[in-house]
């Protein structure tokens, strides 16, 4: 099995009142239902947005140094994300594809290049 991330930037999403943005949640949230069904799903969230960034960093002189908020030259924000763990690159497209027409919002798909380094168990053990 391959890990893909499926992504949408918050740039992407056309403005929503508050009642399209529950229905949407709704219908995401089927989906996920469906890669946790199905066995796929290893970790997914959504609702991020500029509002939820807490700080960048980076390093100087070899020690991180910490700025409030996102970063400001950054013109995308990440807006949600689910990493599922299926056979090939079709299988990840058929979630993405899903996801996209739940939503109707762009997605995008990325394949890690290999296994993460760990993952926890439902009890936030590794």
């Amino acid at each position: 099995m391959t890990e893909y991330l499926i992504t949408f930037n918050d740039e992407w999403v056309p403005p929503h009142t508050a009642e399209e943005i529950r229905e949407k949640g709704v219908a995401g949230r089927a989906v996920i239902a469906d890669m946790q069904a199905e066995g796929v799903l290893i970790f997914s969230n959504g609702g991020l947005d500029r509002s939820t960034a807490v700080c960048s960093v980076e390093a100087v002189d070899g020690k991180p140094v910490f700025t409030d908020g996102p970063y400001v030259e950054t013109k995308e924000h990440l807006g949600g994300f689910a990493v599922v763990d299926v056979p090939d690159d079709e299988a990840a497209r058929y979630w993405a594809g899903r996801l996209a027409t739940a939503l109707d919002w762009p997605q995008e798909v990325h394949r890690f290049r290999g296994p993460g380094e760990a993952r926890r168990n439902g009890s936030g053990e590794r």
